[in-house]
Order: C-alpha cells, then structure tokens, then sequence
C-alpha cells in the first residue's frame, strides 16, 4: 500500500514541472493551452486568464471535448503544484503529448503579483437557465457573461424582427433595442410570432418587450416608438455592439447602412420575398457593406413589399432565426460568419446557396471616410452623401 506521499512522488516523476516564469512566457508567446483544475469555489475567486477550467474530478470525463487536439502543449495549475501533477499524468495516459505542470501552483503565481483576474460568474439561476450554452467549451460562462452584457438593436419587430428578438432574448443577450413606429395588427399574426390576438392595436414595441421580459427576465428591452431618421438614427445606433435588420424598405435599409458604416458597427442584414430570403452580415471594418451590394436603389415597381406580394408565413421564420444566430457569432466570435457572403433560401425546392461579396471599390461611404459621411434622409434618390 503506498502512501500519498508516495504516489505524488512517482506522478512527479513520469511528468515535467516548470516554474511561473516559463509559464508566462509560454502563455505571452501564444504557445500552450492553460487548463485549471481547481474545485469551482477557487476559481472563482481568480484564475490566470484565458483558461480552460476542468475540476481536477471531472478531468476525465470532460477534457477531451474541452481540449480537442491531444497534440496541443498543455500547461495544467492548481493551488499548489500538487493536483495538477497527478492531472498532468493522467493527461498522459489520455494521450496530450505535450503536458506540463506548474510548480507552486496559483498560489506561488499571486505571490509574485503576476496578472491573473476573477473568472465572470453566473447566478445559479443563470447557471440552470443557460446549462446548455455553458456546456459548450465555445460558449460556457465567459460566452454566457460575455451575452449577457452585450447589446443588439433590432430594425422592425415584424416578421424578421420577431424571431430574431425572441431567440436573442431567450439566449440571454443582455440589452435588446427595438425600433418600430407600427401598431399590432391582426395581419400580422401570420408570421410576426412576438404578437397576439390580444395585443391587436397596440404599439409593436409595446408588445415585444412584454413577451421578450416574459421569456427572459434578465433581458433590458429599450423601445424606440419612432421612425428612424437622419435626426435620431446616430444617437439610437450608438453603444450597440450589433444591428439586427428587419426593415422592409429601401430608405430605411440604406439610413441604416450609413450610419452604421459611420459608427463601425456590424449589421446583420435580412430580407424576404414570397418564398425567397436572403441573409448577410455588412461589417464596415472586416467586410463590405449594404451599398457595396445593392449600390443604387431598383425602382419601386421592381421591389414590391410583403404587403403587395405575400410571403409565407414561416419564412420570416426561418431567416429571422439565422439572423441572430449570425448576431450570437459575432458577439461569440465564434466560428466562420456571413462576413463578405449572400446567403439566399428557396424555400419551394429547400436549397441555400452562398454567394461571395466583395466591396466595391466605386463606393464612397466607407468607414474609413467616416468623417466625411453625411447622415440624411434618403426618401428619393439614394446616392451617397459625403461631405466635400
């Protein structure tokens, strides 16, 4: 029978131990996966930054969907070098061909007032009422917190809007703005999901926000009753991290990019038509914008509305949904977004296809000419505004 004494002893001698310093320097150089294996109460009281967090009794169980590729160099902490000497063995068994522990462990790393920060948290509520986004190592609690204060704006809490915002919410994006000038009106019920029989004359910011405070209550909902304009359109758009577009018009989609090209902030674009949708995200510093797509307006006899050429009620649906997921990617940064793509839907033969957009080096309004953009209403001839 061999003591624990014993057993540290020969785990200590099948792995490396490198001291803090190595560690910083590994971690400051971008070469090695940090992973904590201390109990939660610890490391919520702090941790190195940027770690992956696996108690040191769930390590088996959980590390290999946590950290994927085994030939990855994995440095493993813990208090005091002691836990994560025998995670490091077994880490080995598992087959990680690069592991290393660190001597001394968090304590010895605080000691020498090295740079480490308290880990975000969640309620417990929060913790049950997101579980299956925390147990997503893309997401977990940091993506969970990071959702959580961030702040989408939705254009129109119609047919696109609806699903959107509800999908947003019920992921627990923190603050959601909704922008809509327009009553509730028994039409509407056909696909605008955020609406009801009961709600029938009401105004449709009115209606969202109570079902979106019904399904979330740690969701803000901040209504904008107006038009947007170029009086307003600035002062609403700004401290958004992400613009959610459900606007059924040209005036309002190209307002929309102008500002938001001005700002710098992302706009998830979505539009409908019979059976038809479409989905892009315009990015004025990663990628190109709405103008870059669609330069110049197409007459008004070429571009009808839902309202003179239908629409099937569940495609709103259907692209409403893909625009917050995209939303929820680019808050997440979190895998390969519609950044510089067209994704359309044909919902009578159920194809997507994606197309490549470029910018269009004839455009003007571009973030880097943010200075000289001129916001203004665009109800006739939509052509860029710039400043001389």
């Amino acid at each position: 029978m061999s003591s624990f004494r014993e057993l540290l002893a020969a785990a200590k001698s099948k792995i490396q131990e490198v001291d803090t310093q190595t560690v910083a320097e590994k971690i400051a150089a971008k070469q090695v996966v940090v992973l904590d294996v201390r109990e939660p109460d610890e490391f919520e009281q702090g941790a190195l930054k940027n770690v992956v967090h696996i108690p040191r009794g769930h390590l088996e169980a959980q590390v290999e969907s946590k950290i994927v590729d085994k030939n990855s160099p994995v440095i493993v902490y813990c208090a005091g070098g002691v836990r994560s000497a025998f995670a490091a063995e077994t880490l080995q068994q598992l087959g990680y061909t690069s592991v290393l522990s660190m001597a001394g462990g968090f304590g010895k790393w605080k000691d020498e007032n090295r740079e480490w920060s308290t880990p975000a948290q969640l309620s417990a509520e929060q913790k049950n009422r997101y579980q299956r986004h925390v147990l997503l190592p893309e997401v977990g609690i940091e993506g969970q917190s990071k959702l959580l204060s961030s702040k989408v704006l939705l254009l129109g809490a119609g047919g696109l809007g609806s699903p959107a915002a509800m999908y947003l919410a019920a992921a627990g994006v923190g603050t959601i703005g909704i922008v809509d000038m327009d009553v509730v009106d028994a039409s509407n019920l056909q696909r605008q999901i955020l609406h009801n029989l009961d709600r029938v004359g009401d105004r449709k910011v009115d209606s969202a926000k109570k079902t979106l405070t019904m399904l979330n209550p740690d969701v803000d909902v901040v209504t904008y009753d107006t038009r947007l304009c170029a009086e307003n359109v600035i002062e609403i758009l700004t401290g958004y991290d992400v613009i959610v577009d459900g606007a059924d018009n040209f005036p309002s989609r190209y307002l929309l990019n102008d500002a938001s090209v001005k700002l710098g902030i992302p706009v998830v674009h979505g539009s409908i038509f019979r059976f038809e949708g479409m989905v892009s995200v315009f990015h004025p510093i990663l990628g190109p914008t709405y103008r870059d797509m669609v330069p110049e307006p197409p007459p008004a006899e070429l571009a009808p509305s839902c309202a003179e050429a239908g629409v099937l009620g569940v495609l709103p649906g259907i692209v409403g949904s893909i625009q917050a997921l995209e939303a929820l990617k680019l808050i997440l940064n979190l895998g390969d977004s519609l950044i510089g793509k067209i994704l359309t839907i044909d919902t009578t033969e159920m194809s997507f296809r994606t197309f490549k957009l470029q910018r269009d080096p004839k455009n003007a309004v571009t973030h880097d000419n943010r200075e000289r953009i001129q916001i203004r209403d665009l109800e006739g001839a939509c052509a860029p505004w710039l400043s001389k």
